[in-house]
């Protein structure tokens, strides 16, 4: 079975230019590439993250309720996480996917705040 590359337009040029797919599907699974979201307060950066996601889950022919698996990777995690799970919640309802939460020092792209990555499945 071939892996298949999920490659929303808004991502065509990170694709292009940073070599990496935004997702990939292998069976029922979906594999997301972690993403960032820009924004001029926390929660702003923090909900385009889940918007920018949102738009890759929609490429691949799910949503935010087929995530079966969340790892959250936050700078300064102590002081950060009340925001990143109310912004959360705004998107991500029960049955909640299994989740880890990783508090970090840097990102690759300056000055963001945090990455989320996400498998989800296809629904039967």
């Amino acid at each position: 079975m071939p892996i298949e590359v999920i490659v929303p337009e808004s991502a065509r040029k990170t694709y292009e230019s940073w070599h990496f797919a935004p997702a990939v599907s292998h069976g029922d699974l979906i594999f997301f590439s972690g993403v960032v979201g820009r924004g001029e307060s926390l929660e702003d950066e923090f909900r385009d993250a889940w918007q920018s996601l949102g738009e890759t889950l929609l490429a691949a022919g799910v949503g935010y309720e087929d995530i079966i698996d969340s790892t959250l990777y936050v700078v300064d995690l102590q002081k950060n996480a009340a925001t990143m799970a109310r912004v959360k919640d705004e998107f991500i309802k029960e049955p909640y996917p299994a989740s880890t939460w990783i508090g970090i020092t840097e990102l690759v792209i300056p000055g963001t705040r945090a990455e989320i990555k996400v498998t989800a499945r296809r629904p039967r």
